[in-house]
């Protein structure tokens, strides 16, 4: 799919949470947001809360931020699910999503 970048959207921040499982639908729909923000030129950063940290290895997922995608994900969340803490995302506490909340300009939900 070719990349259209909009010059409107060149720059603008998205913030995404995730905190279903990756078999769930609002997953996919979560990615599928991803990659449209990033086709627009749209920075995107990613939080994997919950259930979701079980796709912090999602191929899509890293496919996506090869593209660009920031990728965090809930150090608590992992471990209680006795997952490696050691991938592609940048493992972090909640203090990490408040922060991403307050520097996007928008910021959505998936859960």
């Amino acid at each position: 799919m070719p990349v259209s970048v909009s010059p409107a959207l060149r720059g603008r921040k998205l913030g995404i949470l995730l905190s279903i499982a990756p078999d769930q639908p609002g997953f996919a729909q979560g990615l599928r947001l991803a990659e449209t923000a990033l086709n627009r030129g749209v920075d995107v950063y990613l939080y994997c809360l919950d259930e979701a940290v079980r796709g912090a290895e999602d191929p899509a997922l890293l496919a996506l931020q090869a593209r660009g995608l920031k990728l965090f994900a809930c150090a608590y969340a992992a471990q209680r699910r006795n997952l490696s803490l050691t991938g592609a995302a940048l493992y972090s506490g909640l203090g990490m999503l408040s922060d991403l909340i307050s520097a996007t300009d928008r910021f959505v939900s998936f859960n």
